[in-house]
């Protein structure tokens, strides 16, 4: 029979003990001592792998409990307490005190939570020194009696032996616990805490759960080290203690089986062999760390397992029958959302939202840029709480609970950007969707190979062809897209929400991925889909929800909708407002400024852009248009080389900028205002206009300042004031003023209009208008198509990464192709059916 890794694993453990224990007999009295140390560091550093390696959050104050375990256990001693009771009371004691003081801090993460823990231990020290009635004060504790088992007495090699025991027992029991449901549900809130929530695993009590096994594997390293040392004082319980135990945890492999073991005998072991220069211990110690960190940044476990090979195991997928059994609902759940509503700092996301999405249908939610489309999911799926309206599935209003409560109804979604846990497996994120939250045993396995074999049926289902135990980081943006949807098909879901789910995907995929979607609607569950390719949602959905700038504006059948005035006028723009035309007599330059021939670029396996050829001429306002998702930002982001191409050139005046870094970019003249503006929020307006000249060769004029300061009027009063206290608007027009400082020769605009109001709009428009009659070589992205075109000299259509249509503004305004591009021109599904 085979060995599994797990197995190898435990075996290695038992052989390490009993040798060990073995060679105890062979060892002087001193040595002896060693390894009980090395033994109780084992115990502290796996409680603490629990809660660095599993759930990567960072305490710097275990030596608090440390104290508090050996205190507890050396003050029941003194009372007349059995050792075999004040061991574990003074792990209790630990853990305890680790839950009270995990309650607000795991709430805070990051390096808040690091703070609380050193307060924390400086707490523990300063009570040891100060409260001499109990501790001894700085005389500390001494004289504890040896344990005694079946009549007979404990002598110090019992006493180390016993140690070497617990050590193994923790060892073994960080193993079951790491591949257990708690195990996974700390694995998953490392990775992503927003997606661990998604899956039903409850934050809080997971890190709670982390917390006290840490504290309480401290408490009874304290307890064994007060018996070893027979003396305890808070000079055994300093601040640094601290650092080197995470150091051991680190240096062995964070989140590895064998990890503590290695680090504990590394960082006990390494000072007796440098006993002559024991004052630059620390000294040693960091520069073991750092190459460590340089070399093998897995720790010495992790970059030995790393480099062996791994078998994800002998097991068949599930029978597709089986597979689509196990995801149709048992009872088919209706979401139905009425007046649904958010407000963000006074401005209205979503507003007064309402649509059905039934069991068995495909119910699209589409908009141009922030429209609130996924503002609504997170309403729906519990990441945000509503300020208005209702959320009613399974026979609930479940508006404002939480994300994990909302997954246990039946809710599952899927992410713009995908949230994959990436330190685990393929197959070990669908794994970590079949509990829907429920942790189930501490030490019961969650991949079982029933799971393990439906997992598998769940990739091979959504058209994964990768390997089940690659890591998730590992692997390329359409592999991921497919497990992220296969892991919320393990929570058996009723309601099922996509944001995005064809982003990036290439054309085949996406195919492949409607059909996926139809046959997942067909088995009873609600689909609710947030996609920008037209052609996907026009082909695939029942009913679709149209919104614009927070606003519902439609609810009604593809054909319906496709053709809906209010509609087109949300990707087009509605053409009201007025844009000053050229004022110069001569045509613009026929030099070409900039020239791509068949660029390529994406992310990860999939190509986005798709050999996209245009030019744009000196002095000429030239407009990108497409529908979200078509490649517009990417192809920017390209230009500019914030993305490398996959193949092609980028001409700009007759050179070759094709792979050269960002900043040689600027160099040559070629600016990008990205969207968003990007500003610099706590530097003033005057600072963050200045930095667009960072690059140039001299200092920019102050006439300079003032003349963009009459271009852009609005500034001038806020001028002194930090960035971050703008409208947004006007952070568009300090970004567009940042990237005129850079003196460009071609300037790139990213959306400019996106979150505007109508007025800021034209005002901002009015500008680029003027600096298009100055002869400024402006390329414009816009969600606003006939704005865009109107204050444009020609324009180019980009859909699915590819160019479909050229020509004047004029022109495009009444091509077809415009209205194609952003609302799709396939027939739907009703149609199809009829």
């Amino acid at each position: 029979m085979r060995l599994t890794e797990a197995r190898l694993l435990d075996l290695t453990i038992i052989l390490v003990a009993a040798v060990a224990l073995a060679a105890l007999g062979l060892l002087n009295g001193y040595m002896q001592f060693v390894f009980g140390l090395v033994a109780v560091w084992t115990i502290l550093c796996t409680g603490l792998n629990v809660y660095y390696g599993l759930t990567g959050l960072v305490s710097l104050g275990q030596v608090g409990f440390f104290a508090a375990g050996a205190y507890a256990h050396a003050i029941l001693i003194q009372s007349g307490v059995s050792f075999w009771l004040a061991l574990p009371a003074g792990a209790v004691v630990a853990a305890l005190i680790g839950c009270v003081l995990a309650i607000p801090a795991v709430r805070m993460g990051g390096p808040f939570l690091a703070m609380v823990t050193i307060a924390f231990a400086f707490i523990i020290e300063h009570l040891a020194i100060e409260w001499r009635t109990l501790t001894g004060g700085q005389n500390g504790l001494f004289g504890f009696t040896q344990p005694r088992l079946l009549g007979h007495g404990f002598t110090e090699p019992n006493l180390v032996s016993l140690s070497i025991i617990l050590a193994a027992a923790g060892l073994l029991a960080y193993r079951r616990l790491a591949v257990s449901g708690w195990g996974i549900a700390m694995a998953a809130l490392r990775d992503q805490e927003i997606s661990a929530g998604s899956l039903g695993y409850d934050p809080i009590r997971t890190k709670l759960a982390a917390f006290a096994i840490a504290a309480g594997a401290a408490g009874l390293a304290g307890g064994l080290f007060a018996q070893l040392m027979q003396f305890i004082a808070p000079s055994n319980f300093v601040l640094s203690q601290s650092i080197l135990f995470l150091f051991a945890v680190i240096l062995g492999g964070a989140g590895t089986v064998l990890g503590p073991l290695v680090g504990a005998a590394v960082a006990v072991m390494l000072p007796e062999f440098l006993s002559g220069l024991a004052e630059y211990r620390l000294l040693f110690f960091g520069a073991l760390l750092v190459a460590v960190l340089l070399i093998a940044p897995r720790g010495i476990v992790g970059t030995v397992a790393a480099v062996l090979p791994r078998r994800a195991g002998d097991v068949t997928p599930a029978d597709p029958a089986d597979v689509m059994a196990f995801i149709t609902p048992a009872e088919r759940q209706t979401l139905t959302v009425t007046d649904l509503g958010i407000t963000f700092g006074g401005v209205r996301a979503v507003n007064g939202a309402t649509f059905e999405a039934r069991p068995g249908d495909v119910t699209a939610v589409i908009g141009p840029n922030g429209a609130g489309k996924t503002t609504l999911l997170n309403m729906v799926s519990g990441f945000y709480r509503p300020g208005a309206g209702r959320i009613e599935t399974a026979g609930r209003d479940i508006a404002g609970w939480s994300m994990h409560a909302t997954a246990r109804i039946g809710i599952a979604r899927t992410y713009q950007a995908t949230r994959l846990f990436g330190a685990l497996t393929a197959e070990e994120n669908v794994i970590a969707g079949f509990p829907r939250g429920t942790f189930g045993g501490i030490f019961t396995a969650l991949g079982t190979p029933e799971r393990r074999s439906m997992a598998r049926g769940l990739l091979a289902l959504v058209g994964y062809r990768g390997e089940p135990g690659a890591r998730a980081s590992d692997l390329p943006h359409v592999d991921r897209r497919l497990i992220e949807i296969a892991r919320a098909l393990a929570m058996r879901p009723g309601v099922l929400l996509l944001d995005e789910p064809a982003a990036g995907l290439m054309q085949g995929d996406k195919r492949a991925l409607a059909d996926l979607l139809r046959r997942l609607a067909d088995t009873g569950i609600a689909v609710v889909l947030v996609e920008h390719d037209m052609e996907l949602v026009m082909g695939i959905s029942d009913r679709i929800l149209a919104l614009d700038a927070g606003e519902p504006i439609a609810f009604d059948t593809p054909a319906v909708i496709r053709s809906d005035a209010r509609v087109i006028a949300a990707y087009l723009g509605e053409g009201t407002l007025s844009v000053p035309g050229r004022t110069l007599a001569h045509e613009p330059g026929a030099i070409d400024r900039l020239v791509t021939r068949n660029l390529c670029a994406g992310y990860g396996a999939a190509d986005v852009l798709q050999s996209v050829s245009l030019n744009v001429r000196q002095g000429e306002m030239v407009a990108l248009l497409g529908a979200n998702g078509a490649g517009k930002s990417t192809f920017l982001r390209t230009v500019a080389g914030l993305m490398a191409p996959t193949s092609g050139q980028i001409v700009m005046d007759n050179a070759d900028i094709h792979g050269l870094p960002p900043y040689q970019i600027v160099d040559r003249g070629l600016v990008l205002v990205p969207e968003g503006r990007q500003v610099f929020p706590e530097l003033t307006v005057a600072q963050n206009i200045e930095l667009g000249a960072y690059r140039r060769r001299t200092r920019p004029d102050p006439a300079e300042l003032e003349a963009l300061l009459t271009r852009f009027p609005r500034l001038r009063d806020r001028l002194h004031h930090p960035a971050g206290l703008l409208s947004g608007g006007e952070q568009q027009m300090m970004a567009v003023a940042r990237g005129l400082m850079s003196q460009p020769r071609l300037l790139l605009l990213d959306e400019p209009s996106l979150g505007l109001a109508p007025a800021m709009i034209e005002e901002l428009y009015a500008i680029l208008a003027e600096l298009r009659d100055d002869g400024i070589t402006i390329l414009l992205v816009d969600q606003m198509a006939s704005l865009a075109l109107a204050a444009s000299d020609r324009g180019y259509i980009l859909e699915q990464g590819r160019i479909v249509a050229e020509g004047s503004a004029a022109a495009l305004l009444a091509d077809d192709a415009l209205i194609s591009a952003y609302l799709g021109g396939g027939e739907s599904r009703a149609e199809a059916a009829q």
